[in-house]
This record gives structure tokens, sequence and C-alpha cells, in this order.
């Protein structure tokens, strides 16, 4: 009898997670119906895939032929990301953001599901269903959502990589990390993080995914495959302003700050390299401390913060992190970060055009929140660590 009732718990949680995601389905083919203008960036996966079929170039300065004429968005991905696109290809335009989002909301509950099951913890069963609707609210994952982005799933993805397979001691540890950065190149962070772990198989097989995908398409498009890699890869207009308020990395406060001034790249950088010793200390000592979940954490956010374009959208690791927040009881902390990313901050503060130059020190807190959030949780984290060794410098971490 007590054994029945935790596993039809967990039943009844993965039905009602289940009904979530039909919900979504549903609501997708309603779109489709409807001919609602939702999921531009996932309009533009589908565009890259025919393009890639049809021929034509990715990376032009012109509109792709294969683009719904409500989008004008440019391919910014990699040109091993287009044929890893095409089973998009075979879906009727109006339903690819139907797709996305349902396969989102999927990659959603396996990051819940797979944090809130770290070693020492019983996940309660309505974990997994409140967790998933209640993630929803979250700005950068309902952004995700309506733009068609694949963030959860690539985060799904990395989640999968180092807190199953590479905790399993799979061989097939780092594949996934590897597609990943094939399609967008900012999980390229985590190969470092497997090294600084001491996985190096499983960082030098996410370094060869990656080269070998990558190498596939300059012998199938390389002229493309060129252009990308030559231009496209370093090219900030191809992606937005980057000093716009949806930017919410080192480099876009820095160039919200410096008006765009031409060294505000290099100074974001080396304020990322001062962070990294803090980061990479946390992320060793967390590991040795067998709490894998937080270590990820730390080089997710790190992430965050050190790529050049960091959208808003892109912070969808906040859903991991209140996860093991919550699993951990650490309540305050949980409603704290849950607050201030339901809070939809950046959406409220001044943006667009100029506006962000005319920022006073009020504004500039607020909108550059994301950020400062993420480096003061590096800094504090590692901060608590360091007092922690000096308390109890004979304790030997494993």
């Amino acid at each position: 009898m007590s054994t029945s009732r935790p596993a039809s718990d967990a039943r009844t949680g993965r039905l009602l997670a289940g009904v979530l995601a039909l919900l979504v389905l549903a609501f997708g083919v309603v779109v489709w119906l409807a001919g609602w203008h939702v999921g531009a960036d996932s309009a533009v996966y589908r565009a890259g895939a025919l393009t890639l079929l049809h021929g034509d170039p990715l990376y032009t300065r012109d509109v792709l032929t294969a683009l719904p004429d409500w989008v004008r968005l440019p391919f910014t991905y990699t040109p091993a990301a287009a044929p890893l696109f095409l089973p998009l290809a075979l879906v009727p335009s109006g339903l690819v953001w139907g797709v996305i989002a349902v396969l989102s909301v999927v990659a959603l509950m396996v990051v819940i599901t797979v944090v809130s099951s770290s070693p020492g913890h019983s996940p309660k069963w309505w974990v997994l269903p409140a967790g998933t609707a209640a993630a929803l609210a979250l700005e950068p994952v309902w952004k995700t959502l309506f733009l068609g982005q694949i963030n959860l799933i690539l985060m799904a993805f990395v989640v999968l990589d180092v807190l199953v397979l590479s905790a399993r001691g799979s061989r097939f540890a780092g594949v996934l990390i590897g597609v990943a950065a094939a399609i967008k190149l900012t999980p390229l962070i985590f190969v470092p993080h497997l090294f600084f772990t001491g996985r190096w198989k499983d960082g030098l097989r996410a370094v060869g995914t990656f080269v070998a995908l990558e190498a596939v398409m300059f012998a199938v498009i390389p002229v493309d495959a060129a252009r990308f890699w030559r231009d496209s890869a370093t090219d900030p207009s191809r992606v937005g302003s980057v000093h716009w308020i949806f930017n919410q990395s080192l480099n876009g406060l820095v160039n919200r700050a410096s008006a765009l001034a031409p060294w505000s790249l290099a100074v974001a950088v080396g304020v990322a390299a001062v962070l990294a010793v803090p980061a990479v200390w946390l992320v060793v000592r967390l590991h040795r401390r067998g709490e894998e979940a937080a270590a990820l954490l730390v080089t997710a956010f790190y992430g965050l913060l050190l790529s050049p374009v960091s959208w808003s959208h892109h912070w969808v690791w906040c859903v991991p992190l209140i996860t093991l927040l919550v699993v951990k009881a650490r309540w305050w902390a949980a409603a704290a970060v849950a607050l201030l990313f339901v809070s939809q901050i950046v959406m409220l503060v001044p943006n667009g055009g100029d506006a962000e130059f005319g920022w006073g020190l009020g504004w500039s807190v607020l909108g550059n929140l994301y950020v400062l959030a993420a480096a003061a949780g590096i800094l504090g984290l590692a901060a608590r660590e360091l007092r922690l060794v000096r308390r109890s410098p004979q304790v030997v971490t494993v």
C-alpha cells in the first residue's frame, strides 16, 4: 500500500502534465487554423530548412524566400542548424509554432523532472504539473513560447547531457551538448564546464560532435558555411541592437552605459574574465560536493553574462534554478527569483531607439536587473563558499 500510493501519485502528476502539453498542442492547431501570426522565430527555422533544400543562400542580406510575408528576420544560426531543422519542412507553415511550442513544454517538463529528482531528493507528485504551469508565467518562458524559440529545447539537451548521461557515465555523454552548440553557439560554454569538472571524455565528445556537424556542412554548402564563419557569426547587426534592454548580458549593460562606445565589448569581456575566477572555483567546489545541478546553473548563468547577446528569453535557466531552490526548501530565495522573472521588469523600463542612453541610476538598475542579479548571485555564492572553506579547512570535498 505504501509503495503503490507514491507510484499512483507520480502517474497522476505525469498525466496532468501530459494534459497541459496536449492543451498547448490544441492551441497550436487553433493558431494554425485561425491564421494568427505567432512564432516568428519558428518560421525562420522552417525557412532555413527549406532554403537548404532549395539550394539558396542562407546568409544573405535579403529576406529568405521561404519566409511568410509577415516575418522579416535573417537566419542567424549555424550552417549545421539548417539540416537539423529539416523535420519542420514537413509541417505546414502555420502549424510550426504549435509543434515548437509543445516540444518546448515537454522540454520544460524534462528539465523540472531531472532537477527535482536530484540525488537525495524525492519530489512530490504535484511538482511536475504545478511547476510546468507556474513556469509559463516567467518572462523568459512565455516569451520563448510566443516567439517560437528553441531555448527550452536546448536547455533540456544540456540538462539531460550533464545531469543524466554524464552522471551515469554514458558513452553518449557530451553528444547532446555538441548538437545544441551546432544549432546555437552559446551552449559551447558547457564544454569547459565538462572539462573543469574532470569529464574530459565527455567534453571532447561534445567538441567532436560540434565540429563533425559543422564540417559536414562545409562539404554540403561550402560557400554558405564559409560566409557564416567569416562574416555572419561576428556580425551583431544580424541579431539586433546590442544596446537594447532585452540584451541582458554584460556586453548589453556596458553598451547601454557607454552609448555604444567602441571599447564596450572589450570592457565587457574584461569584466567577464574577472568574474570567471569565482565562477569556475564555485563550479569545481559544487561538483566535488556532489551538487551537480547547482554547478551546472552557475555555468549557465555565467554563460548568459559572457555571451555578447543574451536576449531576455534566453534566461529560461531561471526554471531549473527555481526548481532546485524549491527542492532544497529555500523558499525565500525561490520566491525572489520567481518574482524577478514574473515581474517582466525588462518590459516596463523605457526602451527602444536611444531611450536606454538616457536612463538615470534608477532605470539603469532596473533595466539591467537580470545581469546584476546573476553577477551578484555568483559572487554571493562564491563568498559563502569561501567562508565555508575558512570555517572547515580540514574537510575534504569529494
